[in-house]
């Protein structure tokens, strides 16, 4: 048996004895409800200036291709940079599968070409519609960002069954799967001064510092 699946199945017995020892111990506890989270008014963005901020209304542009769950709250930045505008809308979901897909497709078509992987963040995508090029991805709690509920997942069982999460959850204080994402929504105008490909690559690096700025800033559950 190699090494990861040995951690593996430790992990999956670790689980199973504090799952065990919770029932008996604990047989009526109740899981910690989210908190509601505010989105600060003002975030910082190199070489780029805040020009509006507003709330979102969480349940305004409810979609059938939008990702499950519930939206906590939402807001909206527009940052302005050398006659460009920079849109940015932010939204909170609770109780989500992460899952993009169908949110991307339905604009695109397919997701295979649009989707991204930045080794330090995460997966992300990028593409073009009705004149404006967009990045879109969910910052997880823990690990990368995600587009797909695969990948999404896949951050739950990597980071939420780490020890110190499950003994946070044998005492009744953390859920065992943190399925909270920080959805992202980039948009960018083309226009005849830069390519397509150069607008994905000024959109790339505001997400980089976006991505950065939000991952020490997850809102606490």
């Amino acid at each position: 048996m190699n090494k990861s699946r040995t951690l593996l199945l430790w992990a999956v017995m670790i689980a199973t004895t504090l799952a065990l020892g919770k029932s008996l111990v604990h047989p009526n506890a109740k899981f910690p409800h989210f908190t509601d989270f505010i989105f600060p008014e003002s975030v910082p963005l190199e070489q780029w200036k805040l020009l509006t901020s507003d709330s979102i209304n969480p349940h305004l542009f409810e979609s059938p291709e939008y990702p499950s769950g519930n939206v906590v709250s939402g807001r909206y930045y527009r940052y302005g940079q050398n006659q460009r505008f920079l849109d940015i809308e932010m939204r909170y979901l609770i109780n989500t599968n992460g899952d993009l897909k169908s949110f991307i497709t339905h604009k695109t078509g397919e997701l295979v070409s649009v989707l991204r992987d930045d080794r330090d963040r995460g997966f992300y995508s990028v593409f073009s519609h009705d004149g404006k090029a967009y990045l879109s991805a969910c910052i997880n709690s823990r690990g990368g960002s995600t587009i797909t509920s695969d990948q999404f997942n896949r951050n739950r069982m990597i980071y939420d069954g780490r020890l110190d999460r499950l003994v946070l959850w044998f005492l009744g204080r953390e859920k065992i799967k943190d399925r909270r994402c920080l959805w992202t929504h980039l948009s960018l105008p083309l226009d005849h001064h830069s390519s397509t490909e150069e607008t994905y690559r000024t959109l790339e690096t505001v997400w980089y510092d976006w991505y950065d700025w939000w991952q020490s800033h997850f809102p606490n559950p």
